[in-house]
């Protein structure tokens, strides 16, 4: 078990819908945060929405700067289907972790792929069991971290969906000032999103995403379209009018939500 100690925000103390987890993790050697939201539902089996955050963030600024939680309430009132969200924080790796396992520095995949899924089933909370479906997005750096845990670990999610995403790992020195020499892994393969997409070629779950028109990302994802094409790999791009900010993801994280409720839906 890769969880060592793990603290729950009481109810009674937190804000609506909304509850706190701290993990201390040994895939990081340290204590890491993630936020729920639409927490203690009535439910049973819900599924559940892992939201990553980019560059810069944390678990808080999907809600606290993107207003995720008012997008996801006024789509239930219009049929939406329920869904937990489950916001992690990257793990606290300089301006970012990319999500990737770094060695000596910290296995920031595995931090995502067991930590939290284990930390919000081992809440017990009788709304996610090992019935609820899991399913992924992401924002810039976190776009990236939702596409390639997407296709390397197809079986643990229902479907991908990415909003304004790093495509390549040299996209990073965008926005940070690290060399991108910090980010080379044990085997050059794994931060390449289009590597594990072909290997997982007929295990992939549905894959959509989009970016700003006025996005400095915008060639990035064009590039991942046209390998994805190349190749044969299943999946929806979009472009949008927008830039690369928060005004941009709170409008079109609604296309997630809408994307994943229609495949949830199917499945009833």
């Amino acid at each position: 078990m890769s969880i060592e100690r793990l603290e729950v925000s009481a109810p009674e103390y937190s804000p609506s819908k909304t509850q706190f987890l701290t993990v201390h993790s040994s895939h990081l050697d340290g204590r890491h945060d993630i936020s729920l939201y639409n927490a203690y539902s009535t439910k049973r089996d819900i599924p559940v929405i892992l939201f990553l955050h980019g560059v810069y963030g944390n678990h808080w600024v999907w809600m606290n700067l993107g207003g995720i939680h008012q997008v996801y309430d006024a789509l239930r009132k219009q049929g939406l289907q329920e869904f937990l969200l489950v916001m992690p924080s990257d793990g606290g790796l300089k301006d970012g972790s990319a999500y990737l396992p770094l060695g000596q520095k910290g296995d920031y995949d595995k931090w995502i792929i067991d930590d939290v899924v284990q930390a919000v089933k081992q809440i017990k909370a009788p709304y996610v069991t090992d019935k609820s479906r899991w399913y992924i997005s992401g924002l810039s750096m976190g776009g990236y971290g939702a596409l390639r845990l997407g296709v390397k670990y197809p079986e643990q999610f229902s479907a991908i969906s990415a909003h304004s995403s790093i495509t390549r790992i040299e996209d990073m020195a965008q926005f940070v000032d690290t060399p991108l020499s910090f980010y080379d892994c044990a085997d050059a393969k794994e931060t390449n999103i289009l590597y594990w997409a072909e290997k997982s070629a007929t295990v992939l779950p549905p894959i959509r995403f989009d970016c700003g028109t006025d996005d400095t990302l915008l060639e990035s994802n064009r590039w991942l379209n046209r390998q994805f094409l190349t190749f044969g790999i299943d999946h929806m791009c979009h472009e949008y009018p927008g830039s690369h900010q928060w005004s941009y993801w709170h409008e079109h994280v609604a296309k997630s939500f809408q994307w994943f409720s229609k495949i949830e839906k199917s499945y009833v």
